[in-house]
C-alpha cells in the first residue's frame, strides 16, 4: 500500500523540547506519532474496512518449492577412496 506524508504545524521550541524528552526514552516524535496515528486508525475505521484493506495489501502466496526426495541418492566413491590401508606388520 502506498504511504502518504502527513504534515502538521507545531511550535519549534515545543518540538525541540519534545524531541529532547523522547530521546531520553529512546524514542522519537516520528515513532510516537506513527503509533498514535495507528491507534487513531484502529479506533475510528470500522473493523470490516480495516480487514478489507489488509486483505488487499497482503502479499500473494508464493508457490512452494518441491519437496526433497525422501531417500538421499548414494554417491559413488572413487576406487582409491574405498581401498583399505594394509598393515604390513600383521601380514595383511
Amino acid at each position: 500500500m502506498k504511504k502518504e506524508n502527513v504534515t502538521i504545524s507545531f511550535k519549534s521550541e515545543q518540538l525541540a523540547a519534545l524531541e529532547f524528552s523522547l530521546k531520553k526514552k529512546n524514542s522519537s516524535v516520528q515513532a510516537q506519532l506513527e503509533e498514535l496515528l495507528k491507534c487513531l486508525y484502529e479506533s475510528e475505521v470500522p473493523e470490516p474496512v480495516r480487514e478489507y484493506l489488509a486483505s488487499r495489501t497482503a502479499p500473494a502466496a508464493r508457490p512452494r518449492r518441491p519437496a526433497r526426495p525422501a531417500k538421499p541418492q548414494p554417491r559413488e566413491e572413487p576406487p582409491s577412496a574405498l581401498a583399505q590401508p594394509t598393515d604390513e606388520r600383521n601380514g595383511e
